[in-house]
């Protein structure tokens, strides 16, 4: 036997079904996973559902395959309702999946063309009747309407991908499922078995449909892993660390670096700035004083939101002074936004606790505060009264 007809034969459709298998029980195991972990239960109880049904119609396609058998033409349709059944809720899926939330992805259309695979299958079944004691040979097997039915419904979802933003993988795979179909029923209505590289390739193809959805489902995962952690330690408001995730990232710097400092700024009148433009000009204007720091700690430390207004930076001194990075973010507050920032330092020198280096870092800043505003004060090996900050 050679290779080319081993990939035609049911034993390649057995390996086909098999590896899609594997694939398919991967995909499930994440989708409980997404079910147990995240809030949109719906979509993900719905993704569960839909790959057993699809698990289900690979081992079907295995017993079909396998010739010298005869089976009830019920078996070869229920096989084809479930493919396009099934294809119409994993693409649902999918598309809702990577459908912002502020574009609202429509499930009528969805609903529609399922309801409309049982119609042609009623009128598949009116046009050529048979009876539960009626057996076909495989290569018998055809019905024209629901197949017909199926290419259409390719089509239907490709034009419904416009509602959402989908990556080039899930258009491949809307790709690869069309070229898979297109093979299977040439082969089924053309060339009858003639072309056996036909064959593989309609036996195939799934292993890569299947691949592409795997790849879809695990990026997702990865994404919503990505964001759970971004938003453990992202302020979301300014973009910065938050207090505590600043905290441990000052602390890594105090320990790789040979020298550092804090640099600790309040944004002057900020609540009159509030008051006279709302919240939104106000929280437009700290994202910008935000986005000034992140820019000068860049390369040298981080810089994170302690809260309110105040924001912090935390930089390697072994190449640059911190008088100068803290009277560089200064001037561009004043230069480039509509308010100016009192800021204050403190370096290692001083103490070589971080919470210590944060505290007077914002004494110093309350001296800036409090003789002027809009000015660099170091911090000074003293400790100051409690105060209140205006």
């Amino acid at each position: 036997m050679s290779i080319t007809q081993w990939l035609s034969g049911p034993t390649a459709q057995l390996l086909s079904s098999s590896a899609a298998i594997v694939i398919l029980v991967l995909m499930l195991f994440m989708s409980v996973r997404l079910y147990v972990s995240y809030r949109n239960k719906q979509i993900y109880r719905l993704l569960i559902t839909t790959i057993p049904l699809i698990i289900a119609k690979q081992g079907l396609l295995v017993v079909l395959a396998y010739p010298g058998h005869s089976f009830s033409p019920w078996l070869y349709l229920a096989f084809t309702i479930l493919q396009i059944i099934s294809f119409i809720i994993i693409n649902f899926v999918f598309m809702k999946l990577y459908t912002h939330r502020s574009a609202q992805l429509k499930v009528i259309p969805f609903i529609i063309m399922s309801m409309m695979t049982f119609v042609i299958a009623g009128i598949q079944f009116a046009i050529t009747p048979f009876t539960i004691e009626t057996e076909i040979a495989p290569q018998a097997f055809t019905f024209p309407a629901l197949d017909f039915y199926g290419l259409i419904v390719i089509f239907m979802i490709m034009l419904d991908t416009r509602s959402a933003n989908m990556s080039s993988k899930y258009y491949a795979s809307l790709v690869v499922f069309f070229a898979c179909e297109v093979a299977r029923l040439a082969n089924a209505y053309v060339f009858h078995d003639s072309l056996m590289w036909l064959v593989s390739v309609s036996q195939l193809l799934p292993i890569v449909y299947y691949a592409l959805l795997f790849l879809l489902l695990f990026e997702w995962v990865i994404e919503r892993l990505m964001h759970t952690y971004q938003s453990s330690i992202i302020d979301g408001l300014t973009g910065l660390y938050n207090r505590r995730h600043f905290s441990s990232k000052a602390e890594q710097l105090l320990q790789s670096s040979k020298s550092m400092a804090i640099i600790f700024c309040d944004i002057d009148n900020f609540k009159k700035l509030n008051d006279t433009y709302g919240h939104h000009r106000a929280d437009g204007v700290l994202k910008q004083v935000a986005e000034i720091i992140k820019e000068e700690s860049s390369g040298i430390g981080s810089a994170g939101r302690y809260g309110g207004e105040e924001l912090l930076s935390c930089i390697s001194t072994e190449l640059v002074k911190p008088e100068v990075v803290a009277e560089s973010i200064r001037r561009r507050v004043e230069q480039e936004s509509m308010v100016t920032i009192s800021v204050g330092y403190c370096t290692s020198k001083e103490s070589k606790d971080i919470q210590e280096m944060i505290k007077l870092a914002d004494e110093a800043m309350y001296i800036s505060k409090t003789t002027g505003k809009n000015k660099v004060s170091a911090s000074k090996p003293i400790t100051s009264s409690k105060k209140a900050k205006g």
